[in-house]
């Protein structure tokens, strides 16, 4: 090869090499969106300065989950709509001010909402309701139904709806038994509620995506089955917990043929691979003690993101014990105790306005181990009793 054709290929080597590196840099420096599945797409719903709230993006089900009911004038409409499931830590304004905000959207559309909180939450909607005239909402097209439901204790649901058509009058519910605080159980994820102390009492949350089943395309092929709607039976039977010989209607591709019906531990074991499920965890406005550490670690345990407050530097401890929240130290200690990949810390106290740098950067070396010099609370995570006091 020529003297300029060796420089002209040395050139494009350089130039392919510094494309990479820019991008691998500016992925680096901008972590702006939480690395999860296109399935499962979380994000605050404002700056860390503003009201706290969680979006979770549900994109194959076409809807998502909210947690806390802030100000949500950043969220547009077609965001607003996707809404199914609404999980309210506790009932200040900056958690639950947007309620209204959410209700106007909505009205008129034929849709279910359903809203978790602690007691009081059903007499919180039902003033809220009572506060509008609904005469002319029985002529809208579509009804509006909202099922408000209580963690009345780690296993009891209390329920209350408010149907459009009946102008939003409440009408009690059965009340539902559940296990260990799960709010929601479905077949794609679950999301758990465990109670947390701020001076009232306050939840804190965990969704859970349920494992992922992988059909080998290639294993399919190799065997002569063909892909079909059996597939999701399949699926169906696996999440299920079927006993290993429950029979599985198949369908053979043309060239091949075979029983209607295969064992699904065969096919288990011959077409699928489970991987884990991601999981998060939201935990906003809570005192830094013992028992409430405890059940942040036990709740966030392994978790992919935990998105946590930490509003408040370390060198101000004292007045965020005052105020029963989490300094971001603390945030990111315990974001390390329960193991967690990634931490994401918000609700930051306007005093630090313009200094949010410096509040994530506490939060960061404390996930990574390096207690703050003079640390009042750094030795008191093994002490029976209050914490960080």
């Amino acid at each position: 090869m020529s003297e300029p054709a060796l420089d002209r290929c040395t050139l494009r080597l350089w130039q392919t090499a510094s494309i990479i590196a820019g991008i691998i840099a500016g992925l680096l420096a901008n972590p702006a969106r939480p690395t999860m599945p296109a399935r499962f797409d979380p994000h605050l719903v404002n700056e860390p300065f503003a009201d706290p709230g969680l979006y979770v993006d549900l994109r194959f089900e076409r809807r998502a989950l909210l947690f806390d009911l802030g100000d949500l004038s950043s969220l547009p409409p077609r965001k607003l709509l996707r809404i199914s499931d609404v999980f309210v830590t506790h009932r200040h304004m900056d958690h639950f001010a947007g309620f209204d905000h959410l209700l106007r959207f909505l009205l008129g559309r034929d849709k279910v909402v359903r809203l978790f909180g602690l007691p009081g939450l059903i007499d919180a909607i039902d003033a809220k309701l009572r506060a509008y005239t609904w005469n002319l909402v029985a002529g809208y097209d579509g009804n509006l139904v909202l099922h408000a439901m209580e963690l009345q204790a780690a296993d009891r649901l209390v329920v209350a709806k408010f149907a459009g058509r009946q102008g939003f009058l409440r009408t009690e519910d059965d009340s539902r038994r559940i296990e260990g605080g799960l709010l929601l159980d479905e077949p794609s994820l679950q999301v758990r509620a465990t109670t947390l102390d701020h001076g009232i009492p306050v939840l804190g949350f965990a969704l859970q995506e349920r494992a992922h089943i992988n059909i080998w395309r290639n294993r399919l092929d190799h065997l002569g089955l063909a892909v079909g709607p059996w597939l999701r039976a399949f699926k169906d039977a696996v999440v299920r917990g079927a006993p290993e010989d429950t029979p599985i209607c198949v369908a053979w591709t043309q060239r091949a043929s075979g029983p209607d019906h295969v064992p699904l531990g065969q096919l288990k074991r011959e077409i699928m691979r489970v991987t884990a499920g991601r999981k998060i965890a939201y935990v906003v406005d809570l005192a830094f003690t013992q028992e409430n550490i405890i059940k942040v670690v036990d709740l966030a345990k392994g978790a992919d993101i935990l998105f946590i407050e930490g509003g408040f530097l370390d060198v101000d401890a004292a007045d965020a014990a005052l105020r029963r929240h989490l300094t971001a130290g603390q945030a990111g200690t315990i974001a390390r105790l329960a193991g967690v990949k990634r931490l994401e810390t918000l609700h930051y106290s306007p005093r630090y306005q313009g200094n949010g740098r410096a509040l994530a950067q506490e939060a960061a070396a404390a996930f990574r181990g390096q207690a703050a010099r003079g640390d009042p609370w750094a030795q008191t995570l093994d002490t029976p009793g209050e914490a960080g006091r």
